[in-house]
């Protein structure tokens, strides 16, 4: 029963799921300030929640998507 798996594993522009759904239906979150508190914007109406780290840790479910993955994408040409 390991309750620290999902302890900084999300980053920033990281999409997460929350035990819980927004009242617009969407349960996608992305991460958009990161500190003290853990600011995290709904996909779905763009509502954004600032959160303690400690009950955004609670809440949190899964890691989505992270961002570096995005990101790499970006990377692979070559800038000469």
């Amino acid at each position: 029963m390991d309750h620290t798996s999902n302890q900084n594993d999300y980053g920033m522009n990281d999409i997460v799921e929350l035990k819980k759904a927004h009242p617009c239906g969407s349960n996608r979150w992305q991460i958009i300030r990161l500190g003290m508190d853990i600011r995290i914007k709904c996909t779905g109406c763009q509502a954004s929640i600032l959160l303690p780290r400690a009950k955004f840790n609670k809440r949190l479910k899964k890691v989505l998507i992270k961002s570096t993955e995005k990101n790499e994408t970006n990377k692979s040409s070559p800038s000469s």
